[in-house]
């Protein structure tokens, strides 16, 4: 706790670069930001800590801004009776996971805005997501809670603490370890025969509304096509690609999807745009386009790359990537992205019919009067001539809807998110062909890794305008390391490869858990009450099973016996969760790369034309679980890589499949290449 002097009777918002932050910085609550300070505040008073998580581009999180928190007579009442502090759930994701957890251990169903209630110590004992300011939706007023809440901290104190000292230890035990052996073929048959069963036969997806991308369950899904040789496995992929797609949650005029469709057949979506979300469905988009190449999959990557860097570069902070678009505009969901036929019939005129036909454009609308624009009744593609027409049209579109009050966007940049865009966009690049992602991905990294250093070798977590707002948590240099190893493959440049690895060492020194696994937050985060650890992916894969996957590629790659042992201890500290392992797809993806992967070496000069036919036919498979390694010098291989000494034949380049530390003969022809990195068949 600090000793500083108490802090003023005032909103201390202002003083903050989060976006969401200063969102409520003119609030008349006395807002504190999260930390030592606040905290110390509230034990000096003696005060319950009303904590309230959100983020810049979530709607009810606006709603219940407007509602209550700038209300005078609501935030007399907040600034009477409790410590009140705001966090921004994408700068401080540790703090907001940590409450989340203690609300669904109180039965509550989660969501956003975050309500939670603390003792003066930090230690939660009830909450919530949004209150109304009168009783409805079953729900009491917010106003109603705040006096009540109050009234149970003074008179129930030994309920309260009853409840806090359940909630700590529940707590601690979800983030004990769970040891177990290695999954093997059954374990992930099991588990990804479940998720297909799980999925929507029609509409893609997993069954039901709303319905999120879920880009971790269907990433692991495509790997397990191939390490169980089940077509249904990429069946649920290219499913869920197409409708998406083509339904209302892609912006069809600006290109990027939505974070979810409140349906179940993804049509209206809440209008947010998230830079995490795109990175991932961008990368599935590769890998499905690499398996069966098709024109849907190249223009949606095209247009969510050009959305990328047209609309959420963060210029401010060099070549990184933004991290978010608001829902609203105007005071309203969706105002910037629907139309009216009207509006539709004015800009087109004469072409109108072709358009509207296509879109779902009519005079009832789609949605509450107005139309989303989607290709969910006509999802083929036309002739050529109709499609370059509708390419015509829907520029028309965008000029005009260019000229309405956009959403605000979320500026800052987020080292994790930042890292899963990179990972995407070198892979993109190669299976579509563009350099210039590419180099894109490129500025991106360079602007992290300089910009986002820690003295000490780590990384910190949010960058706004110069300024940073978070340290670096266990995502942030999981995710950073994954993306240094994606260049380093994509390029063949040795310093992403030392990034990775002095990333990964980072996690081992300051986050590393004594029974396996690591901790989200670092040994020196001195304002988070219970470290959390899990595998458990959520809209972005965990943690730990991108640095499982990191330590099993850093194995291939360098032969380094310790990256293995290292990825052993991760994945085994929550291989025994039984059925839970359904909740961590990226761990079991990174247990097959670890296991299956074939470790690829090309030996022979770097630009030589023959030796970059064979690195495309590796970069361009449509199997994740391979790694690449460039060996212009045999002699330069690790000593414990399986290749080591390997070389060109007879001056020609070659390459060499090693898996299980057995590599194949040299082989020259980029056919006979992708046909020897086949897996061999396997049985669940």
């Amino acid at each position: 706790m600090s000793d500083s002097a108490p802090l003023p009777p005032e909103n201390l918002l202002r003083r903050t670069s989060s976006p969401y932050l200063l969102q409520h910085a003119d609030n008349p609550v006395h807002w504190r930001p999260w930390g030592p300070e606040a905290l110390a505040e509230a034990e000096a008073a003696g005060k319950p800590i009303l904590l309230s998580v959100g983020y810049a581009a979530c709607h009810w999180c606006h709603v219940m801004a407007h509602e209550s928190f700038e209300d005078p007579d609501t935030a007399a009442l907040m600034n009477a009776l409790f410590v009140n502090i705001k966090v921004d759930r994408e700068e401080r994701p540790d703090i907001d996971a940590l409450y989340m957890s203690a609300l669904h251990l109180l039965g509550e169903q989660g969501g956003w805005p975050l309500t939670m209630f603390l003792t003066p110590k930090g230690e939660p004992f009830w909450g919530g997501t949004y209150f109304p300011p009168e009783p409805r939706y079953g729900r009491p007023s917010f106003r109603q809670v705040l006096q009540g809440i109050a009234a149970a901290h003074r008179a129930e104190d030994g309920k309260v603490m009853q409840n806090v000292g359940a909630l700590r230890g529940a707590l601690a035990r979800m983030a004990a370890a769970a040891p177990g052996p290695l999954p093997d073929t059954a374990t992930l048959g099991k588990v990804a025969f479940g998720l297909v069963r799980a999925t929507d036969a029609t509409e893609g997806g997993l069954a039901g509304a709303p319905k999120f991308p879920n880009p971790p369950v269907f990433r692991f899904l495509w790997q397990m096509r191939f390490r169980l040789g089940q077509p249904a496995c990429a069946e649920a992929v290219d499913l869920l690609l197409r409708r998406m797609s083509q339904g209302g949650i892609y912006d069809h005029l600006g290109g990027g999807y939505a974070r979810y469709s409140v349906d179940a057949i993804w049509l209206v979506p809440h209008f947010e745009k998230m830079l995490y979300d795109n990175a991932q469905i961008l990368e599935l988009l590769a890998l499905a386009h690499a398996a069966r190449p098709d024109p849907l999959y190249a223009q949606r990557a095209e247009e969510t790359v050009g959305w990328l860097q047209r609309e959420m570069l963060a210029a401010e902070d060099g070549d990184a990537f933004a991290s978010s678009l608001d829902a609203d505009s105007e005071g309203e969901e969706g105002k910037f992205y629907v139309w009216t036929a009207a509006e539709v019939d004015a800009l087109l005129g004469q072409d109108s019919p072709l358009f509207s036909e296509t879109y779902d454009v009519d005079a009832a609308g789609n949605w509450e009067g107005h139309t989303i624009l989607n290709r969910r009744q006509r999802p083929e593609m036309l002739g050529e001539a109709d499609e370059a027409a509708l390419a015509r049209h829907r520029a028309k579109l965008f000029a005009a809807r260019a000229r309405r009050v956009p959403p605000g966007r979320d500026d800052k940049v987020l080292a994790d998110w930042n890292g899963l865009t990179i990972a995407a966009l070198a892979r993109a690049a190669a299976v579509f062909g563009r350099p210039d992602w590419l180099d894109a991905a490129r500025r991106a990294f360079d602007t992290v890794a300089a910009r986002m250093a820690a003295p000490d070798g780590r990384l910190m977590h949010a960058l706004r305008h110069g300024q940073i707002s978070a340290a670096g948590l266990l995502e942030d240099h999981a995710a950073m390391a994954r993306a240094a190893l994606a260049l380093f493959e994509a390029a063949g440049e040795d310093s992403h490869l030392r990034h990775a690895l002095k990333w990964a060492e980072a996690v081992e020194r300051h986050f590393a858990a004594p029974d396996g696994g690591h901790f989200t937050s670092a040994a020196d985060a001195g304002d988070v009450l219970v470290r959390g650890r899990t595998a458990g992916d959520n809209a972005t894969p965990s943690g730990n099973g991108m640095m499982a996957e990191v330590q099993a590629r850093l194995f291939h790659l360098t032969g380094d016996d310790r990256w293995r042992r290292a990825a052993e201890a991760t994945i085994g500290a929550f291989a025994g969760s039984g059925n839970a392992l359904a909740g961590m797809p990226g761990l079991l993806a990174a247990s097959d790369l670890l296991t299956e992967a074939a470790s690829v070496v090309v030996a022979g000069p770097p630009g030589d034309p023959a030796a970059e036919a064979l690195v495309r036919a590796v970069l361009t498979h449509p199997d994740p679980a391979l790694a690449l390694l460039r060996a212009p010098d045999p002699a330069a291989l690790p000593p414990g890589h399986p290749a080591a000494g390997k070389g060109t034949v007879e001056g020609a380049p070659a390459a060499y499949v090693c898996r299980g530390g057995v590599c194949s003969l040299p082989v020259t022809d980029p056919a006979a290449l992708i046909t020897a990195l086949a897996r061999p068949a396997r049985t669940a």
